[in-house]
Order: structure tokens, then sequence, then C-alpha cells
């Protein structure tokens, strides 16, 4: 079955190919489960591996992040350290706004810092992460860029380097103010980028506990007790944006990623987030659709010596099935067209889209297989009467 689906934009989209193998090669389980629900506002489902998305509920709607937000503020501080402008055993004095504002007289959460004392950079980090610390964070922000809000300056930065698009940071704590705020995918994307580039330090969102100042406190992270295989990450609450969560877990060879926010308790983010991990670590199938180097279509050229030029993908395309219905997958290859000639060989030139449900679920470049140069001018001359013909229909 083939179609071309026009935007105004004139972005053609050819060859919606129904992924047929995926019919034989995952078998379905009968009727058709319920439709997955969440209590969530937001939510996202992401697969470690591919960034194929497997779930998701606006996960572009922004909401107050709470100690979410401290995910950035672990970013700016782990890229610091690697890079070299930081040391782990480098000490950063606690001043009396940090001890007031995230400290024992905050009534917030805090690793208990004593005014006026002087903490290595290892110990406020494990602080921010294993104990949600608001007075770790304002410690290594001062410390580091002088003042919260000039930090802040260096989160933005980092988010817009890291394609975190609609997600704007006020503070490094995550404490309510004004503009600050996130979006489940932002987030998500900013988990992957810890887990993948920050190996030396990830280690450390699962560890159980830590002590500081005589005090002993247990991770935030529910998911680390479920032997359900968690690593990673945190939580977060504001009386605004309600109960939130960042998770990963490693099982059977998979690595998933969720995010949610919006829940009204405790016990409902907790438990969303257990049944979503189970549901997506058992719903789906991993399937190879196309192995590196394969053709997945072929692309109109205008002005050329051929009339179309074959698409290759350079890695893998790698899709999570439904187990229940492999007919929901559909992959269509997409690109501006008809290409203009000269086209050269390896040039990108569109993507293919594996879609579940007509949702994205991930997208990958296509490059062109050969090179295609000018035609004659007689070529050239017909397929501009073609252009002159139907070119009107790529401006509906």
């Amino acid at each position: 079955m083939s179609e071309i689906v026009v935007s105004r934009n004139k972005l053609a989209v050819f060859g919606s190919l129904a992924v047929a193998c995926l019919l034989s090669a995952s078998a379905a389980l009968g009727a058709d489960p319920a439709i997955v629900e969440t209590k969530a506002k937001q939510a996202l489902i992401v697969d470690g591996e591919t960034g194929a998305v497997l779930f998701e509920k606006d996960p572009d709607t922004r909401f107050r992040p709470a100690s979410l937000a401290k995910l950035m503020t672990m970013e700016v501080v782990f890229e610091a350290i690697e890079s070299g402008r930081l040391s782990p055993t480098q000490e950063f004095p606690v001043s009396e706004h940090a001890w007031r504002t995230g400290g024992a007289p905050s009534g917030t959460s805090t690793m208990f810092a004593k005014l006026n004392s002087s903490v290595s950079v290892e110990a406020l980090i494990r602080g921010t992460i294993v104990q949600a610390a608001n007075d770790a964070a304002i410690v290594l922000a001062e410390g580091m860029a002088g003042s919260e809000e000039a930090f802040a300056g260096l989160m933005n930065q980092t988010a817009q380097t890291l394609g975190l698009t609609h997600s704007t940071f006020v503070n490094p704590t995550g404490l309510p103010a004004e503009g600050q705020a996130v979006t489940a995918r932002d987030l998500v994307r900013l988990a992957r980028h810890i887990q993948a580039e920050h190996g030396q330090f990830y280690g450390i969102y699962a560890e159980p506990s830590f002590e500081w100042n005589k005090i002993f406190q247990r991770n935030r992270n529910p998911l680390l007790t479920m032997n359900i295989g968690a690593t990673g990450m945190g939580t977060g609450y504001t009386e605004a944006a309600g109960y939130s969560i960042i998770g990963v877990t490693e099982r059977e060879g998979r690595t998933t990623f969720i995010a949610l926010g919006g829940l009204e308790s405790i016990k409902d983010r907790t438990e969303e987030a257990r049944r979503l991990l189970d549901w997506s670590n058992t719903a789906f199938r991993r399937k190879q659709l196309f192995a590196a180097g394969d053709a997945v279509g072929a692309a109109t050229v205008f002005g050329g010596g051929q009339a179309e030029v074959k698409l290759l993908t350079r890695e893998a395309v790698v899709a999570y099935v439904p187990q229940d219905r492999p007919d929901r997958v559909t992959a269509r290859v997409r690109y501006a067209g008809p290409l203009r000639a000269p086209i050269a060989a390896g040039q990108q030139v569109g993507e293919i889209e594996v879609r579940i449900d007509d949702k994205v679920s991930i997208a990958q470049p296509l490059f062109a297989a050969e090179s295609v140069e000018q035609g004659t001018f007689a070529a050239r001359a017909l397929d501009a009467a073609q252009e002159l013909a139907f070119g009107w229909i790529r401006s509906l």
C-alpha cells in the first residue's frame, strides 16, 4: 500500500509502509488489552537503547519540577568536574542564605550542613542526589557561580545545548519560583544524557542512603526497593504541580526511562510508576526492521539523470513492537520532495519514521545511496513540465 501525504510546509511523505514483516515475526496475543491509562497528568516512557517512545501523555506540557530540577544542577556539576574546572575534593562554604533557604531552618529536604562549615563537592553531590538536599544544591551553586541566579544561567545554557527547548530553570533546587518549568520529554532527554555520559557519577543515583552531620537519610526514590532493576533517578513535589518522578530500570537487557508528573499522592506516584514500568517491559517486543545500510525506500528526483534515488539507513532501525497488535506499527519515509539534482552519495535527504498508532515512536535519518548528476536539458524540461502540472498539490 502506497500513498502520498503532503503538508502545507511542502514536506512530502512517500511510501507509507505497513511493516508486513512484523505481522509474522511478532505473534498476536488475542483480544486487545485495555487502553493504557494513567493518573499522571504528564507521562512519558522511552526505551533507553533506541529512544523509542512506548507511551506518552502530554509530554510537552510544562510543569514545576520541584527537586527534579536537581538533575540539571548535577549535569552542570558533572560536566565541570569532567572538564577539569571543578574537583570532587574541593570544598565550598555553607552560607547563611544556603543554610536558611535549604538547610535545617527551611523545613525542606536538607543534608543538615552546618552554617559556616565547609563541605566537599563529593559530599554535596551525594547530598543533592540521595537526600534531594536543597542546602547542598545551593552551596554548589554559590561555590561554582557566586549565586543561585548566576548558576541558573549555567543551567539554562546547558539545557539549550542538550536540546531541552521547553524547560526553564530559575534556581538549582527546584523550590517554587516564577518561570521555573520543565516537561516530561525534556526530563527524559536529560536523564538519558546523564546515564550515558556521566557513568562515573550515575551510580550515586542508586545508593540507598547517605549520612551527613550524624544524620542518616535514605534515598527518596521508591523504585530502588522494588526489585525491578531500578538504577535512578529522583522524585519531586510541589503543592501546585503535585508529585513527580523520573525513573530508570534495567531488566532483561532493556533500559527504560519513565517520567511522571501531576500525581496527587506519594502512593499514586509509586504505584503508577511501577505499574507503567511493568507494562512497558512486557507489552513490547524488540524487533530490528532494517539492518544498517539497508535501502528502505526511494525518493523522486527533479532535474536529474535518473528519476529516483534509493534511501539508506546508516544504523539499524530497531522498533519496540506491541505484543498484542504488531499491525499497529507502520513506517514512513519522509523527505522534502522532489529532491533536486545534483545529489551527492551519502547526503542526508530524509528520514524514516516508525509509528505506533500513528504516533512517532522513533525517527532516523536517511541518506542517498548514490550520486545523481543533473540530467540533460530535455530531461530537466520534462521534469519542469511535471512540476508545473503537479506542483500545486504541494502548496495545499
